[in-house]
């Protein structure tokens, strides 16, 4: 191909062979630390036979256009091979070259990409239950203050955590002692992995929990050790939400940014995924396989349970959580009406805590108001913020809340039947379909900016007096429980 962009000639660059493998249409080659930006295009392009793809550059033949004055890196941009009829086999988005001569050709070769699974976490034993719900409240996207008050997050967490965690012990001894979380998302990286190298996509796979181990800090910590030059991070939460996939971007974020290798790696980052027809119709076949279970199967209920979220967080932060769930089950009643069955639906929200308006109508509510109105026969299909149509595995919400408490509450109420979709798990059309999220996301990746935000503002005008504050609020508070704490079990009820 022949094509020139400018006026000027490379000083010279040492790269007349180099093998790029694995080349395909989206490839997309980065280096860090590129101090100017150019467009370079070369005349003559040599593709080998084998299996990998030999672009002869020849020195003389290079051209480029500087954006910038400074340094001396140079860009490569929409390489393109054409053949007689000007069909275009592949491209390769960006390849960059070094300082004061293009980059080793084994910096291309090498490049390791990553993908971080992020998830809620959850304890592994009862011990764990306290400091996990301590590590969950203390969120400020969980809690959220004014913030004239963000003193009291630490302390109002602990004591949150003290109080609930008698109850959330009993739940989490009732489904063996700990969650499964940690072992489902371990066995779903391990899913991704084989799928994405079914692909001709080698990756590693990294787990972070927000609340609990392996923590995102751990697993962004392998992440650097591992010398991962290009990153995917893909939410186990179908659905966007501020407490769930916004606050572990946000410390995400927060960590790439101040640091100077991370910095510079490129990343995408798959906010939400609930509208895949991969992730749809697996749902679609899970709720389609349980209904054939009962004895007549056009007349179950076909019931949605989410995951709540404070009214707050719509009205006032602008979270497109319930927008995005009610998307959701449109979108997965379209593709069950599609295949006939044209059961009744509705949708309920779960798990709310605290004094504050919640999502409605409440799932309890809706239980017992069915039940009043006749309905016999009814399939639950749980649907919460984070990860099948949000649960995409199982967890305290569907082992316990859902299978027992709601179970017994909808049989109390006057339904006969009863019936609960599993989680996704690792099933194979949603892991693959994950696996084409990821590809997807990979072109779009770029680095973190190291510009100051809002957090590192609010961080640099902690002082003196406010930690002198929150010793003295969170020494009162400890007293209180220590001297009062039937007091403090009674009112949590």
């Amino acid at each position: 191909m022949d094509a020139m962009l400018s006026s000027k000639v490379l000083p010279n660059p040492n790269v007349s062979h180099y093998r790029i493998p694995n080349l395909n249409r989206n490839s997309a080659l980065s280096c860090s630390q590129t101090k100017s930006t150019v467009s370079v295009r070369c005349r003559s392009i040599e593709i080998s036979q084998n299996k990998h793809e030999v672009f002869k550059v020849p020195t003389p033949d290079l051209t480029y256009r500087k954006t910038s004055s400074r340094g001396g890196s140079y860009i490569c941009q929409s390489l393109q091979k054409r053949n007689s009829v000007g069909q275009t086999f592949c491209s390769v988005g960006v390849c960059s070259f070094g300082e004061t001569a293009v980059e080793n050709a084994s910096h291309v070769a090498e490049e390791k990409i990553g993908v971080l699974l992020l998830n809620l976490g959850g304890p592994d034993t009862l011990n764990d239950v306290q400091p996990f719900l301590f590590n969950l409240f203390a969120d400020p996207d969980i809690i959220r203050l004014p913030r004239m008050l963000k003193f009291l997050q630490r302390p109002l967490a602990q004591l949150i955590s003290v109080l609930r965690a008698p109850k959330s012990k009993e739940g989490y001894a009732s489904i063996g002692g700990g969650s499964p979380l940690r072992k489902i998302t371990d066995e779903q990286a391990n899913a991704l992995k084989m799928a994405l190298e079914a692909k001709k996509m080698p990756v590693n796979v990294y787990v972070g929990m927000r609340y609990w181990h392996p923590y995102t800090e751990e697993a962004v910590h392998q992440i650097k050790k591992d010398g991962i030059t290009k990153l995917v991070v893909l939410p186990l939460y179908p659905q966007y939400s501020i407490s769930t996939s916004g606050s572990s971007i946000r410390v995400l974020h927060s960590m790439f940014r101040n640091d100077s290798y991370l910095s510079r790696v490129p990343i995408s980052i798959i906010k939400s995924w609930y509208q895949r027809q991969g992730y749809v119709k697996s749902m679609a076949s899970l709720i389609e396989e349980e209904l054939h279970s009962f004895t007549n199967p056009e007349e179950v209920m076909i019931f949605f349970s989410a995951h709540g979220v404070p009214v707050s967080y719509i009205e006032d932060a602008g979270d497109p959580y319930r927008d995005q769930m009610e998307d959701c089950i449109k979108l997965i009643m379209q593709e069950l009406k599609a295949r006939g069955v044209n059961n009744d639906h509705t949708l309920a929200y779960q798990s709310r805590v605290g004094p504050v308006q919640w999502l409605k109508p409440y799932t309890d509510e809706v239980l017992v108001e069915l039940g009043k109105k006749g309905v016999k026969s009814l399939v639950a299909v749980p649907v919460r913020k984070e990860a099948e149509v949000s649960f995409v595995s199982e967890h305290i919400e569907t082992l316990e809340e859902i299978d027992m408490e709601y179970r017994e509450l909808a049989l109390e109420s006057g339904i006969e039947n009863w019936g609960r979709v599993p989680a996704l798990g690792c099933t194979s059309s949603f892991i693959t379909d994950l696996a084409d999220a990821v590809i997807e996301a990979l072109p779009s990746a770029t680095a973190i900016t190291t510009n100051v935000n809002s957090e590192q503002v609010e961080e640099a005008d902690s002082n003196l007096f406010k930690y002198v504050i929150k010793l003295v609020f969170g020494s009162v508070f400890a007293f209180l429980i220590l001297l009062f704490p039937k007091l403090f079990r009674a009112s949590k009820n």
